[in-house]
């Protein structure tokens, strides 16, 4: 595993904290390798793979992480990214890119993870009625090759 349990667990519970106060949904996905020069092309693929382009309001988020390449990527799908424009992501790369250049993964991917729920409850509030878990909050792995 590229995560320790500790570490895993750090990183779902993120997740749930950042989708409590939202109907938006965030999946993180950890490959050994990126298949593609650009990160982001195989964010798009995950991102369809894992269905997060089915979510009913359109608000899912995919944080994309190549280990042993040391790239990143983060996606949202069309719903928040009209909300947040172009620049909340920028902000998000930032706080990856940061962290992950000091070694800091798990702590900057968890704080990003809490500054997208930030932005998806601003636009995508939790509604008590009819809101369900759409995507597993557990984090998703690649093939090793």
């Amino acid at each position: 595993m590229f995560f320790s349990e500790a570490e895993r667990n750090q990183i779902t519970e993120a997740i749930r904290k950042a989708e409590l106060k939202t109907s938006g949904e965030i999946k993180v996905h950890v490959e050994e390798h990126c298949p593609h020069d650009e990160p982001l092309i195989r964010a798009q693929e995950v991102f369809s793979f894992l269905s997060l382009d089915h979510t009913a309001y359109r608000n899912g988020v995919l944080f994309y992480i190549s280990i042993t390449d040391r790239k990143f990527a983060i996606l949202g799908d069309i719903g928040i990214h009209e909300k947040t424009g172009p620049d909340f992501w920028k902000e998000e790369k930032k706080i990856m890119f940061d962290n992950l250049h000091i070694g800091h993964t798990i702590d900057g991917l968890c704080l990003a993870i809490e500054k997208a729920g930030e932005a998806l409850q601003k636009y995508f509030p939790y509604e008590m009625k009819g809101d369900v878990n759409e995507i597993s909050n557990e984090i998703s792995f690649g093939k090793k090759k």
